[in-house]
């Protein structure tokens, strides 16, 4: 189910992270809803998803997408968060 089970605990799966690293900037709502969808599926694994992903899930708003750079930040923000393991 995209989780890696061992004696060290549970993490998740190494090709899904990489794949939110590499996810392309989304330029449309549903690229978007992809991307907040496979990351809020991890957000176990992120400390603060929510503060950190509230500029992306305030676009889903109806007429609401309009990139800018809170955005943008908080993509990068959330791809970084991904690939560090929560201290």
């Amino acid at each position: 189910m995209g989780h890696i089970v061992s004696g060290q605990g549970v993490h998740a799966n190494p090709s899904k992270v990489e794949s939110m690293i590499k996810w392309p900037k989304p330029n449309t709502l549903k690229s978007l809803r992809g991307f907040l969808g496979l990351t809020g599926y991890y957000r176990r694994f992120i400390k603060g998803y929510g503060a950190i992903a509230g500029p992306l899930t305030r676009l889903l708003e109806k007429k609401a997408f309009k990139w800018d750079s809170e955005a943008d930040q908080a993509f990068e923000q959330l791809k970084k968060a991904i690939s560090t393991p929560p201290s």
